[in-house]
């Protein structure tokens, strides 16, 4: 009896064995043929070149990315460009085919006339050449560049740390941005922005509660940007925005309260009113922003305790005068006086207008608009005005410091108002900032420094008092500090007249007299002949530093003689530095109260040791 595996298969039975061989190694051979075709396509080669090019490139860009402090997205678009053009990339080496006559899709070329070997070599050569490039440069990443880069981050971390402990996000602060003009016309710009500035003056009196200046929350005026990096820039934990419509005497205001941390809205309110209830509206917002922040403002609730205006017509003018004074040049300032004075002509007892028309003229005398005698004591005039309306008027009182300060060197004076002003409103970032000129003054670098730090955590992207705490650093030998805050101003405000050529003085006093110069030629302000008269001495450049200063004499001699001394300070020739440095105290120099900081110039240290320095100081009441 024949058995099952005794029987002789029949040819049928071979047949279809032979069959189900074939079929179960075809997938086998499909994958070891589609493998040759990659390989003989150079497709391969192509992904292994492609992919090694982009860790070649990826590793500088993130380098240099975070140099420049570009944000994270950026690197991840760039990294998803990459991985996008990847199948992109292989696709197209299995298309087409490189031949002697150019790109030709790989079908049409004929298997004779193919040169995928010769390709393939050049790919071998190109693969290998960027592996030894990615060799060398990870040789040097390793044993060079990662030792310094982890050196500086473990410096800028605790550098960070130390920020985020001075500078931890209250929970109790705002920030309040300018309202949007919504207007048919969009011409009531200026009423928008007044309402919004009015609601921050309202907010500031809320004890407990921080409120970032307008000089900060300005700065976004126009921007379209995400409110909680807005409040991570501005250190708060809410935001408020909002809106104006103003058609003839009827008014529309809407205001909302939104988390800075996550975005949330937390509360919102639509106000309708005539524009001679705008007073109302401005106090009716800040009230249920303090009920809805939950800030606790005593039993009696919140109550603004401020002077109104008689007519809308008066506040209409007032508002003007607050839009031209941020123009922040010549005509603005002229045209924000005029603004004030009409105010008080229609309202004598109008405080506000009294305060704002005395920091007008402070500045049109500070910036040289008009000469000091006429600039300043018209500002005295004006403060006494605003003084006699509201002895407790630190706005006042801080204007007439300053008054003290820069034109009647009174030291003992200005220190007096300036700390009156302080006690008056200690959240006030002006208030703050004043009492540090004063120290600067005196030379106690140390409550100086902070008394400006207070100022820039209350109103972060302020220019003036990152400005002062640069040239504070730079007197007291904290050149790295005083380099960060001179970046900081042309970050904020690129265009700074003096603001490129104070960062070059830094870099000159670190000896980076390559990367000094270009900031002295890109100044476009009245600076830039003072700076390029110093950077061109330090390099040796005679005949140019003597062009540079004799320019800078030419049109500023009668409004910079105490820049003109510094000059020829640094320069080494002491005896027309001095000549310069009375003729400055003759004509008033509005920067002669900052002298004792030469002390500390490590450019000026002839100067500053010669013993006519200090019996200058003491003609001027100055410590030695």
């Amino acid at each position: 009896m024949t058995t099952e595996e005794d029987r002789t298969p029949l040819p049928s039975e071979i047949k279809a064995a032979k069959s189900e061989v074939s079929t179960r190694a075809q997938p086998s051979l499909v994958h070891f043929r589609l493998f040759e075709q990659l390989k003989q396509r150079n497709v391969i080669r192509v992904a292994a070149l492609y992919l090694v090019v982009c860790w070649l490139i990826l590793e500088p860009v993130h380098v240099v990315f975070h140099m420049l402090d570009v944000p994270v997205w950026a690197n991840r678009l760039v990294l998803m460009l990459m991985a996008v053009g990847f199948p992109a990339v292989v696709i197209f080496a299995w298309v087409y085919e490189v031949t002697p006559e150019g790109l030709k899709p790989t079908a049409e070329v004929p298997h004779g006339q193919s040169i995928r070997r010769l390709t393939g070599r050049r790919l071998d050569r190109a693969i290998i050449a960027v592996l030894a490039v990615a060799l060398a440069y990870f040789v040097v990443d390793k044993f060079w560049l990662s030792k310094r880069v982890t050196t500086s981050a473990a410096s800028t971390t605790v550098s960070a740390r130390a920020r985020s402990q001075s500078f931890a996000v209250p929970a109790k602060s705002i920030a309040v941005l300018p309202f949007a003009d919504m207007s048919e016309k969009h011409d009531q710009e200026y009423f928008a922005d007044g309402m919004a500035e009015e609601v921050i003056d309202l907010l500031a009196n809320i004890p407990g509660l921080r409120v970032i200046g307008r000089t900060s929350s300005f700065q976004f005026k126009g921007k379209n940007q995400d409110l909680r990096a807005i409040g991570n820039a501005l250190g708060v934990s809410y935001v408020v925005e909002g809106s104006v419509r103003k058609a003839g005497e009827r008014l529309r205001v809407t205001a909302q309260l939104i988390s800075a941390q996550d975005g949330s809205h937390l509360w919102s309110h639509t106000y309708d009113a005539s524009v001679g209830d705008a007073l109302n509206v401005q106090d009716e917002i800040a009230s249920n922003l303090v009920r809805a922040l939950e800030v606790s403002v005593g039993a009696a609730g919140y109550h603004p305790d401020r002077p109104s205006f008689n007519s809308t017509e008066a506040y209409d003018l007032y508002l003007r005068g607050l839009h031209a004074y941020e123009r922040y040049d010549k005509e603005g300032f002229e045209a924000a006086a005029g603004y004030f004075q009409q105010v008080l002509d229609l309202d004598l007892r109008s405080v506000p207008a009294a305060n704002w028309l005395a920091q007008t003229h402070l500045m049109i005398a500070a910036f040289g608009y008009v000469d000091p005698a006429t600039g300043f004591e018209r500002t005295r005039v004006s403060c006494q005005r605003a003084l006699a309306l509201d002895p407790k008027s630190y706005w006042a009182l801080g204007v007439l410091s300053s008054v003290y300060l820069i034109y009647d060197w009174d030291w003992a004076a200005a220190e007096r108002d300036a700390k009156e002003a302080l006690r008056l409103k200690p959240n006030d970032p002006d208030n703050n900032g004043g009492l540090g000129d004063v120290y600067r003054t005196l030379g106690r670098w140390d409550d100086s420094a902070r008394l400006y730090e207070t100022a820039i955590s209350l109103d972060p992207l302020t220019v003036v008092w990152h400005a002062h705490l640069r040239t504070l650093r730079y007197s007291t030998g904290k050149l790295h500090d005083a380099e960060a805050e001179a970046r900081k101003v042309l970050q904020i405000s690129p265009t700074k007249d003096g603001g490129h050529s104070e960062l070059g003085q830094v870099l000159l006093a670190q000896g980076k007299l390559a990367a000094a110069l270009p900031e002295m030629q890109q100044e476009a302000g009245s600076s830039r002949d003072f700076g390029l008269a110093v950077i061109y001495h330090a390099m040796g450049q005679r005949t140019e530093s003597d062009a540079a200063l004799a320019k800078f004499i030419r049109e500023h001699a009668q409004d910079e003689s105490f820049a003109i001394a510094q000059a020829y300070g640094y320069r080494g020739e002491l005896d027309q530095a001095f000549t310069w440095l009375e003729r400055a105290y003759r004509q008033k120099d509005s920067d002669l109260w900052t002298i004792k900081l030469a002390q500390g110039d490590p450019l000026l240290k002839d100067f500053a040791h010669d013993p006519r320095f200090a019996a200058f100081l003491r003609k001027m009441n100055l410590p030695e």
